[in-house]
């Protein structure tokens, strides 16, 4: 727990597993600078397989953690994710819980305040399909066979949450239709240093676009690659891992590269060194044209979702309006032709800055533990 002033509310964190690197793990390291100190709880916790500033956190893990296999593979766990966080008990005066399916079922002690930062209702619960793709036909139809428990289980945690923040517009809506939940937005910050350590990944060239994603099927890397394969004067590169790593490598071009993941020192200069940064995904937010920005490289994404929220048109970005090679080729090069504007694009940056972010959460914190908004104890 951490202490916030002197006396100030104790506050624990919650998040679902630390496994990956992704956004929600970004937006975790925020977290933990606004409350430094503060304990990290999760069900999962794979220091190799996340961002290594996770080591000096207090990290407690849930039972499943024992299991090397669930580890590596957290997709395996999904069936003991629930109970994993409902029997667990946190306390402290304000616990967050930071969630795309799972954190928010934590029970929480006796006047504490629970908020939750929802990154989604979560996906494989409620767009299954969409989510796990045609080639994972066999896990979707399991994952609708166990929905109905799950469902009734994952609306009863979110009831419980005194607050609830999300990151854009989208997802508030999405919130408000499953939850029947009004959300408060709070824009996640992009935190990726620019005057951090940098180094070139192994035979990479400057003068790319970049595209940064986990290689899951909505993310629709593969209409990216089909692009690709109709622009073949200019280079790809694709940094993420994930499930359809193999089968999008099968079908990439010569001249699309694979990295998998990279460390933030070779990220830093990927950043620096395209041309642009490209997305196909319905996302929820759109961290990457952000972190694009505050190196001064403007985006080409699908206008859709959190994209509409993070990138200005013609200002800091193209958009597409479908993830069609034949609407992305034209938007590619659209961004080839622009001249843009490094202060317009680091402006956009500076717009969601984790100062920004960090200060607002702790007024949020603040605020439950005097009872709510405009509440007293």
């Amino acid at each position: 727990m951490t202490e916030l002033g002197t006396p100030g509310p104790t506050v624990a964190l919650v998040h679902d597993y630390l496994t990956q690197r992704g956004g929600a793990e970004r937006v975790v390291l925020s977290m933990l600078k606004a409350f430094p100190g503060a304990p990290l709880h999760t069900s999962l916790y794979d220091a190799q397989g996340t961002y290594p500033e996770f080591r000096t956190a207090t990290i407690r893990t849930s039972p499943l953690d024992r299991s090397s296999l669930l580890r590596t593979h957290h997709r395996l766990a999904l069936p003991f994710l629930a109970p994993a966080f409902g029997r667990q008990r946190i306390e402290a005066d304000v616990v967050i819980c930071s969630s795309s399916g799972w954190a928010h079922g934590v029970g929480v002690g006796a006047g504490a305040r629970k908020v939750v930062y929802c990154y989604s209702p979560a996906r494989w619960l409620y767009d299954g399909r969409r989510y796990l793709g045609p080639a994972r036909a066999a896990m979707a139809r399991i994952a609708v066979a166990a929905s109905p428990p799950l469902v009734r289980w994952d609306r009863k945690a979110a009831a419980t949450a005194d607050r609830y923040l999300t990151l854009s517009t989208a997802v508030r809506e999405r919130i408000r239709d499953v939850y029947g939940i009004e959300a408060e937005i709070l824009h996640p910050p992009p935190i990726l240093d620019p005057t951090g350590p940098s180094h070139a990944p192994t035979d990479v060239e400057p003068g790319f676009f970049l595209c940064v994603s986990r290689l899951l099927p909505y993310k629709n890397v593969d209409a990216i690659l089909a692009a690709f394969a109709d622009l073949t004067s200019e280079r790809l590169v694709v940094v993420g891992s994930g499930p359809e790593r193999e089968r999008l490598a099968a079908v990439a071009g010569p001249n699309v590269r694979f990295l998998g993941r990279v460390a933030d020192e070779e990220l830093r200069w990927l950043y620096r060194e395209c041309v642009a940064v490209v997305a196909a995904s319905y996302e929820d937010y759109g961290l990457t044209p952000l972190e694009g920005a505050v190196f001064g490289r403007p985006a080409v994404v699908l206008r859709a979702g959190g994209f509409l929220e993070t990138v200005r048109e013609g200002a800091t970005g193209v958009f597409f309006d479908e993830p069609d090679p034949r609407r992305l080729v034209p938007a590619l090069r659209t961004a080839l032709t622009t001249e843009w504007s490094r202060s317009d694009l680091q402006d956009q940056a500076e717009r969601f800055s984790e100062d920004r972010f960090v200060r607002r959460l702790r007024e949020i914190v603040a605020e439950e533990a005097r009872g709510g908004p405009g509440g007293a104890r």
